[in-house]
């Protein structure tokens, strides 16, 4: 899999969930020492990066302020300052934001291609978040922190690209649902542990890490099954399978009715491998819909199918319906010690590809 820099998000809400009011003047959520604590993130990072609404709404310097603490980056052979990370679409950025002329950090912008921004910075082709955290590695950003705003959180956190999630909750609320907030909505398929909390006067601080399972590999892989299951015959149960080597890279893909009428999507992919080939003792099947567990059409299930071959790992979207059969799969292969992983907040995009089927509800 492509490198990436370790990312931290970090965002400062009110009780219920908001990083701003809906007034001109920007509200305060954090107090003295939070501000010392967030100064204390920056100077441990390669790069800081905001979206470009934030860079407009709030005009952010997004400098390491204690002179200690620059001190001490410049002491360990690094930069005075974080590089500075933006993304635009539109390239509507004013050239005298503080973003541009605050400080002497390298400043990047990631936008579509042709998008001039007429500001004093790098512009880097924008394919998508992971092609833009490959070309931040390659730069030599090793620690990423994410400061906002919801778009920005919401991109991050619904490709599972996030390690670390800082939160200050400041002791009020906002209650206005013109304000902005933490996150919009997603589905958000990664799960966080709670690693710390820290009081700072009436502000509370919580540190959360990316729980491992499902990983951020887990997701764009299940995700690419999801998408196979559109190559799907028309009036069929339409599913899509990813089989991948112990490096996370595929080596098998498949779709419901793919090399034959009657085939699963796990059967597919697996029939273009060899018997036996070594590389699934360590594989892994992603597959948009649970593996059936009973079946007509052919000798063996998608369940024995992935047993007989060995495969040790299976991550599946959506539970099958009970619109044919009472599916045990998941349940079958635990039994025989294989590691099933549900990633339940993808299970939407399949329902809805199977809405022709009757009996399924988007």
């Amino acid at each position: 899999m492509i490198e990436r820099p370790h990312v931290l998000l970090s965002a400062a809400v009110s009780l219920d969930g908001y990083l701003d009011d809906a007034t001109d003047t920007r509200l305060v959520l954090s107090n003295d020492e939070d501000w010392a604590r967030v100064d204390g993130l920056r100077a441990a990072s390669d790069a800081i990066l905001v979206g470009a609404s934030t860079v407009r709404a709030d005009n952010p310097r997004l400098l390491v302020r204690s002179p200690e603490r620059v001190a001490g980056r410049v002491a360990a052979g690094r930069p005075e300052q974080p590089v500075k990370v933006t993304l635009t679409r539109s390239g509507s950025l004013d050239p005298a934001a503080q973003f541009f002329t605050a400080g002497d950090a390298e400043k990047l912008v990631y936008a579509p291609p042709g998008v001039v921004t007429g500001a004093k910075a790098t512009v880097v082709e924008l394919v998508d978040l992971r092609a833009m955290l490959a070309d931040l590695h390659s730069r030599g950003v090793r620690r990423l922190m994410v400061e906002g705003g919801g778009a920005i959180h919401t991109q991050f956190l619904t490709e599972g690209l996030v390690d670390e999630l800082h939160l200050a909750i400041a002791p009020f609320f906002v209650g206005d649902p013109r304000a902005p907030r933490f996150t919009g909505p997603g589905a958000f398929p990664r799960g966080l542990t709670l690693v710390e909390s820290t009081r700072l006067g009436d502000i509370a601080v919580l540190e959360y890490h990316a729980t491992p399972e499902p990983s951020e590999v887990d997701i764009l892989r299940l995700r690419e099954a999801i998408a196979l299951a559109e190559n799907c015959p028309p009036r069929t149960f339409r599913v899509g399978a990813v089989i991948t080597g112990a490096d996370g890279e595929v080596i098998s893909t498949g779709y419901s009715g793919d090399g034959d009428p009657a085939n699963h999507a796990e059967e597919a992919a697996l029939a273009k491998l060899e018997p036996g080939d070594p590389r699934l003792a360590e594989a892994t099947m992603y597959t948009s819909l649970e593996p059936c567990s009973s079946r007509t059409s052919h000798p063996r299930s998608c369940t024995q199918l992935i047993l007989d071959a060995g495969i040790p790992r299976v991550v599946f979207a959506w539970r099958e319906p009970s619109v044919f059969v009472d599916c045990v799969g998941a349940e079958t292969l635990e039994a025989a010690g294989r590691r099933v992983i549900e990633v339940g907040a993808l299970a939407a995009d399949v329902r809805r590809a199977n809405t022709h089927i009757a009996g399924v509800r988007p």
